[in-house]
């Protein structure tokens, strides 16, 4: 059974049940409270929820102690759809999906307000229907429309119907929309007093009215002494740094660390210590503590499918960039631990099930992938890196070569990002020779984006097209002109050749990482039920594929076979019968440090 639901002001809503077929299962329903109806008809009918907005609606149902098994997100699927189109990035909200059904102008996203450092769970629909009908809107006072949000999704499982593997895609999204919530509302174990130690440790003690910590300001003050008395240096200033090493006669483009890294000047070594405290200082020292963790919790705002690839984006609070420094500051409850997971080698494994190269295969059917790999490379090329003599290294490569498995996971690497330089012009050449499926499979992707078509993950999201910038300029071969980059979304510098080479580059990755971001959402989805069967533990944290799981230490063992076993359940849905396996590494533990 499926559940309509239109959300409505004051807590209130409607609803109404419709049957696997799409005909109607009961009439519609006014009710004041939506929480409690939804948690009613969950308990007893354990239905798909159709509903708007799962990141809109859902935080307002777990405040309430209401959690749901599935939903169908109305305007995830409507972005998914689209891009399968080749409309990437065109409006998804029910209005404007309900405007393009009856062949009106469809109306743009609603841009929701800046939100507060700790948006509340409560705060307005920003794509809700003025107007609308009875028992139906937020807080803002506007509602929803239930007839069109039955009518949208009707459409969208009539053209699902017709995509194959799409309906997967679909569940996929709309469940990691539910993992995403939770994750907010359960939040990360963060110790606020285990943060604060460490920054007064790295950066001296908290300072006050707008001053530099007490470390940052000493390094500023020998940054200056470095250049001379006659040179003011802010080392928060590229400009300023830029010039300073022009007068010292050591002109550079950049302050990049690599670019710093080759130059022999004093002020160098205290630049790079200044740059990377600085950064812990700006996006993760006070004032980030004070706005995003409370009561011992972490709750960032994942955004589900807000990178082009399909990965997870956060609005706010940093979630997919938390610096190992301060990976000692998450620490589970007491009596509680924090199991965390990764898959290995995930991208190489999508890889060989996706291409279906036997050998490939089965080589990815061991635990250290390129290590299964590294005969093929271990004598047929000869490493850059020093002669061939002298005495041998694990893996069969002298002294100051790359060894054969280096090799496999450089030869890789490429195959998948578009290198081609170098060393890994001969790596490539046996990855070819030996392996040629697999290549071929990335190649096909790369010749398909240069000349300008779509390609799609293994269940069918899509690449954005390119921009017409980019078709006009590579139809016409100016070399000379500015063209997009590889994506078709951004500008740069370039020739019609370079243009085609950057968009060859993103679509062999796109069907690799897409493909990984769909697994992910698999597992996600599984391990998520799983959890759901042991009780207590829950997902805490997510980041491309990697979680965290909190849970009472007696139940670790539980969650780790539930941690296997939906790694084997997403590759079996996703590819099948394949000997791929795709193995995660699991560490127990009361620190979130200790885990690597």
């Amino acid at each position: 059974m499926r559940i309509v639901v239109a959300a409505g002001p004051d807590g209130g809503g409607a609803l109404q049940p419709f049957a696997e077929d799409g005909t109607p299962a009961g009439p519609a329903e006014t009710v004041p409270d939506l929480a409690a109806a939804v948690g009613a008809r969950e308990r007893a009918d354990a239905p798909r929820w159709v509903w708007s907005s799962t990141a809109r609606l859902y935080p307002r149902l777990l405040r309430a102690g209401v959690r749901v098994a599935r939903c169908h997100d109305l305007e995830l699927v409507e972005s998914l759809l689209l891009g399968h189109a080749g409309r990437y990035g065109e409006p998804r909200s029910v209005r404007a999906a309900w405007a393009r059904l009856r062949g009106e102008p469809v109306p743009a996203d609603r841009v929701p307000a800046d939100p507060a450092p700790q948006p509340s769970l409560f705060d307005s629909d920003p794509g809700s229907e003025p107007g609308a009908g009875p028992g139906s809107a937020d807080p803002s006072g506007d509602g929803e429309d239930l007839d069109r949000i039955t009518a949208v999704h009707a459409e969208q499982r009539r053209v699902i119907a017709g995509l194959d593997g799409f309906a997967l895609l679909a569940a996929a999204e709309s469940a990691g929309a539910l993992v995403a919530a939770e994750l907010t509302h359960h939040g990360l174990p963060w110790s606020a007093a285990r943060h604060d130690a460490l920054l007064t440790e790295l950066l001296g003690p908290r300072p006050s009215g707008g001053l530099r910590p007490r470390r940052l300001q000493d390094l500023a003050d020998r940054i200056g002494a470095a250049f001379g008395p006659r040179n003011h240096v802010n080392p928060d200033s590229p400009a300023q740094i830029l010039k300073a090493f022009a007068a010292a006669g050591l002109p550079v483009p950049s302050t990049r660390a690599h670019v710093l890294k080759r130059l022999d000047h004093p002020a160098v070594p205290l630049l790079l210590e200044y740059k990377e405290l600085a950064r812990l200082h700006t996006a993760h020292g006070w004032s980030w503590l004070d706005t995003w963790v409370h009561e011992g919790r972490f709750r960032p705002e994942y955004v589900v499918g807000g990178v082009v690839s399909g990965r997870w984006a956060t609005n706010g609070g940093g979630a997919l960039q938390i610096p190992r420094v301060l990976r000692t500051a998450v620490v589970a409850d007491p009596g509680w631990v924090l199991v965390v997971a990764d898959a290995a080698q995930l991208e190489p494994r999508v890889l060989a099930a996706l291409a279906g190269d036997r050998a490939f295969a089965a080589a990815a059917a061991h635990g250290d992938l390129y290590e299964a790999l590294s005969d093929a490379f271990r004598a047929d090329v000869p490493s850059s890196g020093g002669a061939r003599t002298g005495a041998t290294r694990a893996g069969g490569a002298r002294t100051g070569e790359l060894t054969a498995r280096d090799k496999a996971k450089l030869a890789l690497l490429s195959a998948m990002y578009g290198g081609g330089t170098g060393e890994a012009v001969q790596l490539l050449a046996v990855l070819r020779n030996r392996f040629p499926d697999a290549f071929g499979f990335v190649e096909a992707a790369a010749r398909a984006g240069e000349r300008g078509h779509l390609v799609r993950s293994r269940l069918g999201r899509t690449c954005p097209p390119p921009s017409a910038g980019w078709r006009e300029l590579t139809s016409a071969g100016d070399d000379d002109r500015a063209v997009p980059d590889g994506t078709g979304q951004g500008t740069g510098q370039g020739t019609a050749a370079q243009a085609l080479r950057s968009r060859g580059r993103f679509t062999r990755n796109f069907v690799v990482q897409a493909t990984a971001a769909d697994w992910a959402l698999a597992l996600l989805g599984e391990l998520r039920r799983r959890l759901t069967a042991l009780g207590p533990p829950h997902l805490v944290f997510f980041q491309h594929d990697e979680v965290i799981v909190h849970a009472p230490a007696g139940l670790a063992g539980e969650v780790t076979a539930a941690i296997h076993a939906a790694a084997a359940e997403a590759g079996r849905l996703l590819f099948g019968d394949t000997p791929v396996v795709f193995p995660m590494e699991i560490a127990t533990v009361d620190c979130y440090a200790d885990a690597k």
